[in-house]
């Protein structure tokens, strides 16, 4: 396939997937993820392919969206999408991976549950295929910087991978309240880390991820001369 290239301004629209349409391919599935930069729960990862001739109005990037926007849109998504995928890969494996390869497998995952199965792949800005590892990743794909602003499949799986891991870490507040997780969502926010001085790391965090990380490495006593 010839190269595509990328639009210049963030407007969110069907311009990325009907450049690739456009070249004779049937169906193009958006891959997001939500949680990324957290330092507790799971990372959620959503794949999407949308109807052409059902389009849902109001699909932006999920940070750009209120609470309300995102469910209400999430819901038209699950209705209308000709598939979607969302996959949950805990604390503890993103630990064992590291976040990128956790990120990218759980994207793969995704998108090889959808059916029909995709015949060209948008993601924002993570590369799908693993260096030296063959034959790897077969569909082709196309890493978009800024994806999730320009590309209204990959702001589809950003929506619902966000709706699913706050559901989620709404659950996980009950359970650990302390941290005030059904606020900062798992983020290290000011309030999220004073409870993690306080407390201590529970069993959803991040072990890998700092501060958590610094809690758990053991302080040498003070040598004095």
């Amino acid at each position: 396939m010839p190269r595509l290239r990328e639009p210049k301004d963030l407007q969110c629209s069907w311009r990325l997937e009907e450049r690739v349409l456009g070249r004779g391919l049937r169906s193009v599935a958006g891959t997001d993820e939500a949680g990324r930069g957290c330092l507790l729960g799971p990372l959620y990862v959503a794949a999407v392919i949308l109807d052409q001739t059902r389009r849902i109005p109001g699909i932006d990037d999920s940070k750009k969206l209120s609470a309300q926007q995102r469910s209400n849109l999430a819901m038209e998504i699950r209705e209308k999408a000709l598939a979607y995928k969302v996959v949950a890969v805990p604390a503890s494996q993103v630990d064992a991976l590291n976040i990128y390869e956790a990120t990218r497998r759980a994207m793969i995952q995704s998108l090889l549950a959808l059916d029909p199965h995709p015949e060209f792949v948008l993601t924002d800005a993570m590369r799908l295929q693993s260096p030296g590892r063959k034959p790897g990743f077969t569909i082709p794909y196309w890493a978009i910087i800024h994806g999730d602003a320009r590309s209204v499949s990959i702001a589809a799986a950003s929506i619902l991978a966000k709706v699913d891991r706050d559901a989620h870490l709404d659950q996980l507040d009950r359970q650990y309240p302390q941290y005030c997780l059904a606020r900062n969502k798992g983020y290290g926010t000011r309030a999220h880390l004073e409870a993690l001085a306080r407390y201590g790391p529970c069993p959803e965090h991040r072990r890998t991820y700092q501060p958590v990380k610094d809690l758990l490495v053991p302080r040498l006593p003070f040598a004095s001369a």
